[in-house]
This record gives C-alpha cells, structure tokens and sequence, in this order.
C-alpha cells in the first residue's frame, strides 16, 4: 500500500517545463542506470531524457543495460568479480569521454567512484549545481 504512494523524483519531474529552467548547455555526462531503476522501478530511460530536456549533452554508453557490480551486499560478499563488473562499467561510461558520470544510486555512486576514475554524482546533485551556477549567472546579468 505505501508503495503505491511512492514515486521517484524523475516521475514527479517528468512532465514539468525543465527546459524554460536555462540549465547551460555543454556538459557531457555519462548515465549508469542503475538496476533498481530499470528493473525495480521500471524507469529506464527517464533519467536520461530528462537530463537531455534539461539541456545536458549525453555521451552514449555501450551495454547500458549492464550492472556496475554493487548490488547491495554483492560488492562486499564477492569483492573481485564485484571489481571486475565495475571496471569494465566504467571503461563503457568512459568512453565518450564524459566530463562527469550520473547515476540514480547511491550505492552505484560509492562503488563506481572507489575506482579513482572519472567522478559519479547522483544526478540530482548535478542538476542542483547547474541551476544553481545558472540563477548565479542570471543575478550577475541584473546588477
């Protein structure tokens, strides 16, 4: 039943006008969709088109579809294979030559960024940077 009342934050966003929001064009990322999403929650897909309707430039990852090798406990009870599923996500994810990578897990963002490779934030928190350095622009333009 509580289920039923949940939604995740790219369900509530995904039919707002985000693009009148101004977020500045430019930024490469690269999207690990988690498995919780794409299977879980059955939104493959979403976070990435709200990003691209944000204004966001996405590189293209082969195997999408793929886990990064967290998987809750997983990365702790099988730690090589864990490692191995990681690196080659991240050589995917890398090969656009992304300025950053996305994902929607937290979990996935640990694991991915115990590589010391290129950095992964929840896409939210880079949302959140891009509209902030955006009203930071659009208040410099009015003084």
């Amino acid at each position: 039943r509580v289920s039923s009342l949940c939604r995740d934050l790219v369900e509530v966003l995904g039919d707002a006008p985000v693009e009148q929001l101004a977020v500045p064009a430019g930024r490469r990322l690269a999207f690990h969709c988690p498995c919780t999403l794409q299977h879980a929650l059955k939104l493959g897909g979403a976070v990435e088109a709200l990003l691209i309707r944000l204004g966001f430039t996405l590189t293209p990852v082969t195997d999408a579809h793929l886990c990064c090798g967290s998987a809750g406990t997983y990365s702790l009870t099988q730690p090589e294979l864990s490692r191995q599923l990681r690196d080659n996500r991240l050589d995917a994810l890398e090969r656009g030559q992304p300025d950053e990578i996305a994902t929607a897990n937290i979990g996935c963002q640990v694991h991915l960024n115990g590589s010391g490779r290129t950095a992964v934030r929840h896409w939210v928190e880079i949302v959140e940077e891009a509209l902030r350095h955006a009203e930071e622009r659009a208040g410099a333009n009015e003084g």
